[in-house]
């Protein structure tokens, strides 16, 4: 090859390059080896992983901590579906997401080439899109698609799918030809605003109101628009409840914070239905923030701020809808209410008095389970010391069910902004081990700590190698209750003691694997023991493992403040 002249593979990682991405994931395989040799040419952050899922998830939380478009890589057939998981959480989540993968030579395709499959026709819905690469001249236009796509509206995962001979072939670039809009490096990429009559209308309505609430979803943080939500919570005394992925909206310990709405909460539902105004803020008011569409109850009146709008109507009809950016819609919001702010402020202060006083209650009935000394451990007590033991900027990255929401409920972010990391678009578990290796790669100066299932563990414990490798320094924290927690609770509160199938898992050390694979590794048997060892996690340098051996009752499984067991009729769906 002489001049420009370049593999596709080659081209891609140049374009990589271009938007300045990094670090990316991946396990190769022939159709991508030019896109390899050129990335360990150029110096690309390009790291191998244990499991192409791993890589997403690693991924994911990368992008929802800094913000950065995760990247990821994967090779024909298995490589390409082993990312579905993974895409369909950024998907909902509204990760901005590059994976490149693989495909057939297109000379030989639908000849039952090794490891071919329909893989674009399995991947195209579980993405934002998806971009075949068909000449090796279009693949400079073709990335930059790809990183505009995935920063902008809701951002997402797409996926270019790269023919091997595309990846293998040449083509004489110019060196233009490389050049990006540096903006779509980042999500949100573009902002923009409502018309100036529906920001003038929310105006008149908030400030005609006397019990508001704002109920915040993840799409506060992917817009980056925790300062403005605050200045406006605190403009009008203006209590702020969040779902999961809304956590650090407002920071957990702000006055005005009314806590996790929704399935589980500690105030927030009794505020929401006696509210007479809702302003909901990047949230689509699932299955688990409406407590499976009980709430908020019908006919209540509601503003509703979101950048997709299909999201809203979908679930509860607003009375106003505003379709627009969370950061620069609040910050319009705020300017428009400011000459009324002063006497707003002061007509709310009671009612801002109220929720501080419900929460100090709240916090006073959780105090018994937050220093609860019964072996094995109990949930309430790890979440109380990790509240003790987490640094004000710390990163919670928490795994898919049972940990998820614990820690939802009970954990405290003390500053706002993202530094609670659930996996909550798909919700699958897994996520936690991965979680935190992206979220230390994404913040290297942030303390990350990881509560994870023993069965999420299971599912990606062959990462550890990966973190090791990476020398990241991550805490990760297992809740061992030797079984799938949330389905042996659920079958307890379902059919009744000792109804159990298919939801035991085998007594296991971790902390001696953790120590097999070359990280440090704790096993805790004494709720004594549990600060100790989670200030010596946080402290280390490289990854550690606490194996935290908590209470086998199904009865006190489910996440509660006083780890009631709740009765069930048939039909319920109660976790």
């Amino acid at each position: 090859m002489t001049g420009n002249e370049m593999t596709g593979g080659e081209a891609i990682a140049r374009m990589v390059r271009a938007h300045d991405g990094g670090p990316m994931f991946g396990m190769g395989g022939f159709q991508l080896l030019p896109f390899y040799d050129a990335a360990r040419r150029l110096g690309l952050r390009h790291h191998l992983v244990n499991d192409e899922r791993a890589g997403m998830f690693i991924a994911d939380a990368y992008a929802k901590v800094c913000g950065r478009v995760g990247l990821v890589d994967a090779t024909l057939g298995p490589g390409a579906t082993n990312l579905v998981t993974g895409l369909v959480e950024a998907l909902y989540a509204g990760t901005p997401l590059v994976a490149v993968v693989g495909d057939a030579h297109r000379d030989h395709a639908g000849r039952n080439m090794t490891q071919e499959c329909r893989q674009a026709d399995i991947l195209r819905p579980a993405a934002k899109d998806l971009l075949r690469v068909e000449s090796v001249a279009r693949i400079p236009e073709i990335m930059r698609r790809a990183f505009t796509i995935a920063t902008t509206g809701r951002p997402g995962p797409v996926v270019v799918d790269v023919p091997e001979d595309v990846c293998h072939g040449t083509h004489g670039f110019a060196p233009e030809a490389f050049t990006v809009n540096p903006i779509y490096r980042s999500a949100p990429a573009l902002r923009c605003v409502p018309d100036g009559a529906s920001l003038a209308h929310a105006a008149r309505l908030l400030a005609e109101a006397h019990r508001p609430i704002v109920l915040a979803g993840g799409g506060v943080h992917l817009s980056d628009a925790t300062a403005e939500l605050g200045a406006l919570a605190r403009a009008l005394n203006l209590p702020v409840a969040h779902t999961m992925t809304g956590k650090g909206a407002l920071a957990c310990t702000d006055p005005l914070n009314a806590g996790l709405f929704g399935r589980y909460d500690r105030i927030a539902n009794g505020l929401i239905a006696e509210a007479d105004l809702l302003l909901v803020v990047g949230c689509k008011l699932g299955e688990i923030a409406t407590k499976r569409y009980s709430l908020p109850r019908s006919g209540q009146r509601a503003i509703h701020i979101d950048i997709v709008g299909e999201e809203i109507g979908r679930t509860i009809e607003p009375e106003l809808a505003l379709w627009g950016d969370a950061r620069e819609t609040l910050r319009s919001l705020r300017m428009a209410l400011s000459p009324d702010a002063a006497a707003i402020h002061e007509r709310q202060s009671g009612y801002a008095a109220e929720v501080a006083s419900r929460m100090q209650a709240w916090r006073d009935l959780a105090a018994e389970r937050y220093a609860a000394a019964e072996v094995p451990v109990a949930m309430g007590r790890l979440m109380g010391e990790l509240n003790a033991a987490m640094p004000k900027d710390g990163i919670l990255v928490a795994d898919g069910g049972f940990a998820a929401h614990w820690a939802a409920l009970l954990y405290d972010t003390r500053r706002a902004g993202r530094g609670f990391v659930p996996d909550r678009g798909f919700a699958s578990i897994g996520y936690g081990l991965p979680g935190a290796i992206g979220a230390a790669l994404a913040a290297p100066e942030r303390p990350v700590v990881a509560i994870t299932g023993d069965g999420g563990f299971n599912m990606m414990v062959g990462e550890l190698e990966t973190a090791r490798r990476l020398g990241v320094a991550i805490c990760v924290v297992i809740v061992n209750n030797a079984a799938s927690g949330y389905v042996k609770a659920l079958q307890h509160l379902m059919y009744g003691a000792g109804a159990y199938h298919a939801s035991d898992l085998a007594e296991t050390n971790y902390a001696e694997i953790a120590r097999a694979c070359g990280c440090e590794g704790i096993r805790v048997e004494h709720p004594d023991a549990l600060g100790p060892a989670l200030r010596r996690g946080i402290a280390q340098d490289g990854t550690t493992v606490i194996d935290v051996v908590v209470t086998r009752d199904p009865a006190r499984m489910l996440p509660a403040a006083d780890s009631r067991t709740v009765a069930v009729r048939a039909g319920d769906r109660v976790a």
